[in-house]
């Protein structure tokens, strides 16, 4: 009998364990090894610069962006799911932007095309800084792109639960709750649309979908990204020359209720079925680490695949 208390509690231990990733690595915005002590096996990626969007106000104004992700390396990949912690940024100003987003970069002829959903803080965008649920494409990384239903692309659902532009709540509370939504942008095996989804209900809920032209080729790279925009020339229009927050507004620990995270981060395969990550390598990529920080991707009991990312306001530069 006494020995059956010791295999339990051995059993008890054992799942309460926090697995890290072993085929994972970290580079900085130069494409640099950074050696985790973590750990095995280690894979040197091909060269990528993630450019951001063209600047959504005017032509004649740039747009500074800076971000913490996780992504992979070019190939044949058809989505992704996550849960994403909300959080408000009631001092952001109004050419800044913040947010989080899944993001699928298709090759198409030499160049990638970009489609992404999550959610944001913008300003200049929604005339407000509520939280909001957001869509976005752009073709070949360099024009100017489109939120929401401005334009042709995103396709709506009829009677969806989320609609692009509508504002999300609550946020996380710092220390005390943390909230979350639950998205999923994947290749539809049967209309080879791009479909999005909102899962954190009772039943998944269908929001919408990316016309297959709008991201038509392979191979193409996944990311999981916290994000951050804010103009070039924003001193002129008297306004915050700084970078906003990331996340929570402070730099990544482990606790949920005090940092930004994805997790329970899964990947899609053809047949548009899910499953953790397992086996996928992965490489971090934090443009500017002095200002904004994301965690080593790790195996959680109970949370999954997950990372934690995020930095205070202030960053220049």
């Amino acid at each position: 009998m006494g020995g059956d208390y010791v295999v339990i509690s051995v059993l008890l231990c054992f799942l309460c364990i926090t697995f890290h990733l072993t085929v994972v690595e970290s580079i900085d915005v130069d494409v640099n090894l950074q050696t985790n002590e973590k750990n095995t096996t280690l894979l040197r990626p091909k060269h990528f610069h993630f450019p951001w969007r063209a600047n959504i106000m005017d032509e004649g104004s740039g747009i500074i962006s800076h971000y913490a992700m996780w992504h992979t390396e070019p190939g044949q990949f058809y989505g992704l799911r996550a849960d994403m912690s909300i959080w408000a940024s009631p001092n952001q100003g109004t050419s800044q932007e913040s947010g989080a987003s899944l993001q699928i970069y298709c090759q198409d002829g030499g160049n990638y095309n970009l489609i992404q959903v999550g959610f944001h803080i913008s300003p200049s965008l929604d005339h407000n800084r509520d939280i909001r649920f957001f869509t976005y494409w752009t073709k070949d990384l360099k024009s100017k792109g489109c939120y929401n239903l401005q334009c042709s692309g995103f396709v709506s659902a009829s009677r969806a639960n989320l609609v692009p532009g509508q504002a999300m709540a609550p946020p996380s509370i710092y220390g005390k709750q943390d909230h979350y939504v639950r998205l999923s942008l994947n290749k539809d095996p049967n209309s080879g649309d791009w479909v999005v989804y909102h899962h954190d209900l009772q039943k998944p809920s269908f929001l919408g979908h990316f016309p297959n032209k709008l991201c038509p080729g392979t191979p193409r790279i996944q990311a999981l990204t916290g994000f951050v925009n804010y103009m070039k020339n924003a001193h002129a229009l008297v306004e915050k020359v700084d970078g906003p927050p990331m996340g929570s507004g402070h730099f990544p620990d482990y606790d949920d209720k005090r940092s930004a995270y994805f997790k329970h981060i899964q990947n899609y395969n053809p047949n548009g079925h899910s499953s953790d990550l397992f086996g996928i390598p992965m490489i971090k990529l934090v443009d500017r680490p002095d200002c904004y920080g994301a965690n080593n991707l790790f195996l959680e009991y109970k949370k999954g695949y997950m990372f934690n990312y995020g930095g205070p306001s202030g960053c220049v530069r």
